[in-house]
Parts: structure tokens; sequence; C-alpha cells
């Protein structure tokens, strides 16, 4: 059993640690509606107070449900957020995009995190993420878009373990209970894109990156085996999304 409580003071104690080194004082968040941006607002909303703000960035493609959900929060936990539609960036360039949901899906969260560090600038504050373990390592996320930030206090958090520390924390029914999603196009969702339930992968990643297990073990226990090749090839495949670009190493003469 987690020990919810301990958790949420150490990620707290993170947060003012890792905010007083760059000698601001502030904090923003982009809130989608969803799961991993509220446990985060929320988390920063009870360790900051005024001095946190969310930002919501609806699309086009956006559902009502999402901002519904987001502002919810915000009013539940008298969290301080604005409205800034991405739309019309969208449309300045979807013409180019040939209606391919993935390359559209990408350039949303990239122009999100432009709003969002624009807005960061303007208040003085940084930046903090919302991307969990099981993204992380599974690449479910778009490189200098929705994974792109300052600190992340949930990046060793997997996501099926998420949902308890929301619940803890007090995050509203209505994001608990809804289906993962990244929300970059109508009915998009994380679990029937991927194929498999995070419940699931996540067994298998615990397995895989914090036990150091062997493929032939895991099976032995039991988990499928094209779950098990399809986690192992993600994580290989998407591994250079969480390092710095890499730098030329010169030998001057």
């Amino acid at each position: 059993m987690i020990n919810w409580k301990d958790v949420k003071k150490q990620l707290q104690s993170f947060l003012k640690t890792e905010l007083e080194k760059t000698g601001l004082t502030k904090v923003t968040v982009g809130l989608s509606g969803g799961l991993d941006s509220a446990v985060v607002a929320v988390l920063c909303k009870e360790t900051f107070g005024d001095n946190m703000s969310a930002v919501l960035m609806p699309s086009q493609f956006s559902s009502k449900a999402s901002i519904d959900d987001a502002v919810e929060l915000c009013e539940k936990f008298d969290i301080k957020y604005e409205i800034k539609s991405i739309a019309p960036m969208i449309e300045a360039y979807i013409d180019n995009m040939n209606e391919d949901k993935l390359r559209i899906g990408n350039f949303s969260a990239r122009m999100r995190m432009s709003v969002l560090y624009d807005t960061s600038s303007r208040d003085a504050s940084i930046v903090v993420g919302t991307s969990n373990k099981s993204e992380l390592l599974l690449g479910y996320g778009t490189i200098f878009g929705d994974i792109a930030c300052a600190i992340n206090p949930i990046g060793e958090m997997y996501k099926s373990d998420e949902f308890d520390f929301a619940k803890y924390l007090g995050v509203t029914e209505a994001i608990i209970t809804k289906k993962p999603s990244a929300d970059l196009w109508e009915g998009q969702s994380d679990e029937e894109e991927i194929g498999y339930t995070y419940k699931d992968m996540d067994a298998v990643l615990k397995l895989l990156v914090d036990e150091n297990k062997s493929k032939e073990e895991i099976i032995t226990l039991g988990h499928d085996e094209k779950l098990i090749e399809t986690v192992d090839y993600r994580i290989k495949a998407n591994a250079f999304k969480g390092k710095l670009p890499v730098i030329a190493n010169i030998k001057w003469s």
C-alpha cells in the first residue's frame, strides 16, 4: 500500500526546492482536463497557493468536456486560470498536414507548449511538467510538446498508481473516471490507440524497468508475450525523447 501522504510531502518538497533554485516564485501548469495535469495542478496549488496558475488551451479538435472538467477542477480548488485557444494557430497551418491526425496532434501539443512558455515568460514563472512515468517510458508524448517542462513532479509515478493519488488529493470525479486521453482529436483514447490498458502495461513496465527482469522471466509470470514485446519495443524506440540533443564532441587540433 502506497503512503500517499508521504509521497505528497516529498513532491511538495521537490517543487519548493527546485523553484527556489531558479530564483523565481511562481509556477505555471497547462491544464487539459485530464488526470495528469489535474494531479499536478492540485499539487502545485497546495504547494504554492496563489503563486500558481493554470492555462487551458483548447483547439478546434478538443472535446467540450475537457474544458468543462478543467474549469470544474479550478473552481473546486480556487485555482487561477485563463483560457487561450490554439485553434487559430492550427488553422493557419493545417492545410500543410494533409489531414494526418498524428501530425495535427503533435503540432497541437507543440503549439500548447509555446503558449505555456510564453505565459510563463510573461508571469516570470516556470513551467511544471505533467507527464507520468508510463508515458515517458512508452514515448507517449510529443517531444518539445507536452513532454517539455522545467521540472516534473510525477515523472516517476506510473499512470495506474496515479489514479489513487488523484483520489487522495481530491481531484474531481469527472476527471478520475474518464478514459485516459491526450485529447489530440475528438474521441481519441490512449489505451485504445496503444491497444492495452495502463494497468496491464504498467505491470510489465514495473517488471522490465524497476525489477530488471528479462522478457522470458516476465512471460513465465503469466503476462502476454505480445504485450511484453510491444512495451519493450516502445521503450527502446522512444528513448530519444527523454534525452537532451546530442552535441558533437570536436577534438580541436
